[in-house]
């Protein structure tokens, strides 16, 4: 039988009993007033450090809770903030704090991890990954450099896993960033780097100036890729809209190639899209990829939460070519259920990769053939974001995340079903994959759409975000949740039709 404290809980494998203490406390560091028992004063450093198995031990016992809560824990909140707090001068130690937290804060926060938040596209935590995460606090290892540990080579590993999950080639390499946005970013400044190389310059070298005016081409870009285009000084107004499939938020290929013609041989970047936010719709990557037959430009695929369609046998057709892509986001603190923050970004072009990102410092070395993450993103530190991937990917595998991603893609189909049934609702799209989206009957307004999603919120039962969808006000629920069951469903279709019954 396992270890377990006198609440029954199993104790972590390898802890200490409470009230083991830990050697090299550091002395003087603290508020001298109050002496504790432990080594230290109280509200100290050292005091702390002294008690490091025990209070964590009772963050552990907290977490767990909370974990246990997240069912019946009010899914979101109306944000009500509390008066400001001043610094505390002495402070109260990590006891106090995590008990000033538990009163002040915690009651105010979001179950983001929880089954019924399908706000945004928002996974959840496995145990494996938060497992990952809570070790990556702990061993606070900066992975961009390979001079000091084998964290780099953990992360080459996960990074080479997520590859294979997503059915990339092996000449797509990838590195861990913060999310879709700072994907995006790196994969744009890879492609404004490309097309510096068609015109004979260097943008790493001589400045976004010497390149010259920049077309970007998409059907449906996400708001980060606008973004990062202003961040890039690209521009916003660089993006130019193609128009799209009757009916579809996916591009229509043949006006593609029409607005290629028009730029008369020019190198062009292009934005494709493998998940549209409000109706998960999917442009053909296969025939976008085959117009560089006769054109030259950048592909650069949105996948920020549809890649994981590749691990649907029924919908693994969607992302067909998404290996032909020049750059891909794909993020990961949605599907893969990894803390946030977590994405990856692939390309096939790291040289010049390394030439946008190299750090030049003595103490780094040269870039070289395999190079550090140091030399490949916006950040010279950060943490081990892959560790908590790599924890959910050894513990699950393959088919462990793809009976994720088939149990949600069946919730939300069955979910979608409920509320074609609703006299008070009607679809906006089929469900393709993992998002609702649907709106009220009749001709709803943004203001009633704002209060039936504050009506949801105030129940306590589910989170659902507001959109607009062709001009429509707008509902979405997105299914990326490893905890959600099909109890959750109901709960969730019971609280839409109470709401709608409602003067």
């Amino acid at each position: 039988m396992d270890a377990r404290d006198e609440a029954g809980t199993p104790r972590i494998p390898g802890s200490s009993p409470a009230g083991d203490h830990l050697p090299g406390i550091p002395e003087g560091i603290g508020a001298p007033e109050e002496t504790g028992t432990s080594g230290g004063t109280r509200g100290s450093l050292g005091a702390d450090h002294a008690r490091v198995p025990e209070l964590l031990e009772a963050t552990r016992a907290y977490a767990v809770r909370l974990l246990g809560g997240l069912d019946d824990r009010p899914v979101a909140r109306a944000p009500v903030r509390p008066a400001p707090a001043p610094l505390p001068e002495a402070g109260i130690g990590l006891e106090g704090a995590m008990e000033e937290f538990a009163k002040r804060w915690e009651p105010g926060f979001a179950a983001g991890a929880g089954p019924r938040y399908l706000g945004f596209v928002t996974g959840g935590v496995t145990p494996a990954a938060l497992a990952g995460d809570w070790l990556t606090g702990t061993l606070d290892q900066n992975p961009t450099s390979g001079l000091d540990s084998l964290a780099p080579d953990l992360e080459r590993e996960a990074v080479a896993w997520l590859r294979d999950l997503f059915g990339l080639p092996s000449e797509h390499e990838g590195t861990f960033v913060s999310g879709a946005t700072m994907s995006t970013f790196a994969g744009l400044a890879i492609a404004r780097e490309w097309l510096g190389e068609r015109r004979g310059v260097s943008v790493a070298e001589e400045g976004v100036a010497a390149l010259g005016p920049v077309t970007v081409l998409s059907g449906s870009p996400h708001s980060s890729v606008v973004k990062s285009l202003s961040m890039l000084g690209l521009g916003r107004s660089a993006i130019r809209r193609v128009g799209l499939l009757p009916g579809r938020e996916a591009v229509d290929v043949a006006r593609l190639a029409e607005e290629l013609d028009r730029l008369d041989g020019a190198p062009a970047i292009v934005v494709a899209n493998s998940g549209t936010v409000n109706t998960v719709d999917f442009d053909d990557l296969r025939a976008i990829a085959a117009l560089r037959e006769h054109h030259p430009f950048w592909l650069h695929v949105d996948a920020a939460f549809g890649a994981f369609a590749a691990l649907s046998p029924g919908h693994a057709h969607l992302v067909a070519g998404l290996g032909e892509a020049d750059s891909v986001c794909v993020d990961l603190h949605k599907w893969l259920n990894v803390p946030y923050d977590s994405a990856i970004q692939f390309t096939r072009r790291r040289d010049l990769q390394t030439r946008v990102f190299r750090n030049s410092a003595a103490y780094l070395g040269p870039v070289g053939d395999d190079p550090d993450f140091v030399h490949l993103t916006p950040e010279n530190s950060r943490r081990l974001r892959a560790l908590p991937a790599w924890f959910t990917l050894a513990a699950y595998g393959r088919e462990g995340h793809a009976e994720i991603v088939r149990r949600d893609v069946a919730l939300a189909a069955g979910l979608g079903e409920r509320i074609a049934a609703m006299p008070a609702y009607r679809l906006l799209a089929p469900v393709r994959l993992n998002v609702v989206c649907f709106t009220l009957t009749g001709s709803p307004s943004p203001a009633r759409i704002d209060e039936v999603v504050d009506a949801i919120t105030a129940s306590g039962e589910a989170f659902l975000t507001p959109t607009v969808h062709e001009g429509v006000p707008a509902l979405r629920a997105a299914f990326s949740n490893w905890r959600t069951t099909e109890a959750d469903v109901e709960r969730v279709a019971k609280i839409l039709q109470e709401v709608a019954s409602r003067p």
